[in-house]
């Protein structure tokens, strides 16, 4: 499997088996939106694809949960902002849970190593790296010779106050906080003075404890290149003198009409508001329609493209479970061992996942051609269903399954609507169709028998 590095500027080969991944996680101020969703979408089923490869994965995602922005959230609500950033890392995990993302092997927060993250700022300091000011500790960047080569920035062509808070008490304007002096709660003690950690130093901390020295995998959206992600491996790297990740992925951003969502355009999707709508699986086809590295663009016309797709992946699903009999396979079977090797490839390609839907698509296609045909098999069913489940279960696709009980309960009621057909009381079989659609059944005529399907209830599908 070869991956684009942005430090490299090269795909580099992922060769070990126990792959290490650090994906920076959200500032815990507000709710979550669709661009967040998309990066995590990607990474989830990065880790996803590796584990059924084999390969063990310790996966962490930190949350910031004290920053400025929490800090402000808080004294505009009159509350505590430990209970703005509780608030909101609660939300996450209802939300990612219905997005049907795995939860990391570690969740970390920065609230919590505070001790680690003094620490770091002791070595940087004790090293020549960071300096004590009156407004805190900073890092100085004119010691760190290569910072900007993640970023391809040269430091003389740096902007001064660029996305860096203006502080006259720094020796240079690129300087960065580690340490910012602070009464405002929360606030910890520190050697230098009560304060809280600046952004970066956080990440550095948490990545350290979990992962160690020069883990395989880093990974954010493309915005945090910088400074967050530049800022993080001058103060890593000074300390450790080895490469901080061996490979960095970055995920471009979800726009709308063209533009970056914010709240000054007032056009910022929540996943909850999205989910709600939508539902898991059309989000994330949405999310993985376009390649992880290029930005893709908002809109209801792709997601309801996405819907019929899904639309689709259920009648398959639901054809072969509902199949019976034996006969030839060897369509099935050239046409399975095909989707499967273009969808695997397409993966280990610079994980283009937008090819790797074609792929599942393709076999999506195909078993519902044969279903269309009245040629499906318990046979064909046998072949096509593993690679099925293979590639749902990669992407984090969930088709909505039915129990024994259910199963039998709809199928006894089908037959009764059946031979209420047969015998021409064509009212009375509607009222039973009507029964079972309010299951959210939906009855699949054939010529010679009826399937049936569970879909998802998806409100703008209403």
């Amino acid at each position: 499997m070869k991956i684009y590095d942005t430090l490299s500027t090269k795909e580099q080969e992922i060769t070990s088996d126990d792959i290490r991944i650090y994906l920076c996680g959200v500032t815990v101020y507000d709710e979550s939106h669709i661009g967040h969703a998309r990066t995590i979408i990607i990474f989830d089923v990065l880790r996803r694809f590796l584990e059924a490869r084999g390969c063990k994965v310790n996966f962490v995602q930190n949350f910031t949960d004290v920053d400025d922005k929490i800090i402000n959230r808080a004294n505009t609500e009159g509350i505590h902002p430990l209970e703005i950033s509780k608030r909101y890392i609660d939300h996450y995990f209802e939300d990612f849970d219905r997005l049907n993302i795995k939860r990391a092997t570690t969740h970390p927060k920065a609230t919590e190593h505070i001790s680690e993250i003094i620490e770091l700022i002791k070595d940087l300091i004790s090293s020549g790296y960071a300096y004590l000011s009156l407004n805190g500790v900073y890092y100085s960047v004119s010691k760190f010779s290569e910072y900007g080569k993640l970023s391809k920035r040269k430091t003389e062509d740096l902007i001064a106050g660029a996305r860096i808070a203006v502080d006259e008490t720094k020796n240079d304007a690129l300087d960065f906080a580690l340490w910012k002096f602070s009464e405002t709660e929360p606030n910890w003690p520190s050697p230098w003075g009560k304060g809280r950690p600046g952004w970066h130093i956080e990440c550095s901390a948490m990545s350290l404890k979990y992962l160690g020295e020069e883990f395989e995998i880093h990974g954010g959206g493309r915005d945090l290149i910088f400074p967050h992600h530049e800022n993080e491996i001058a103060q890593t790297e000074a300390v450790t003198k080895k490469p901080l990740a061996k490979l960095w992925m970055h995920v471009g951003m979800v726009t709308i009409n063209g533009e970056k969502m914010s709240k000054s355009l007032g056009n910022i999707k929540s996943v909850r508001h999205v989910l709600d709508n939508w539902g898991p699986n059309v989000i994330r086809l949405f999310c993985l329609s376009g390649h992880y590295s290029k930005a893709i663009d908002y809109s209801e016309d792709l997601l309801k493209e996405n819907l019929i797709k899904w639309r689709q992946v259920e009648i398959a699903y639901y054809e072969m479970i509902m199949s019976d009999d034996t006969g030839p396979t060897d369509e099935i079977i050239n046409m399975a061992s095909e989707c499967r090797t273009e969808f695997d490839s397409a993966l280990d390609s610079d994980f283009n996942t937008a090819l790797a839907i074609n792929a599942f698509f393709k076999l999506i296609k195909g078993i519902n051609r044969i279903a269309a045909s009245e040629s499906m098999t318990k046979s064909i069913a046998n072949i096509a269903l593993p690679e099925f489940e293979y590639m749902s279960d990669v992407l984090g696709l969930q088709v909505q399954k039915v129990t024994d009980q259910e199963k039998q309960s709809i199928t006894n009621l089908i037959k009764q609507r059946e031979i209420l057909r047969a015998q021409k009381q064509y009212q009375e079989a509607d009222k039973i169709r009507d029964q079972i659609s309010a299951q959210n059944i939906v009855l699949l005529d054939h010529k010679n028998k009826t399937v049936w399907m569970k879909k998802e209830k998806i409100l703008a599908d209403a």
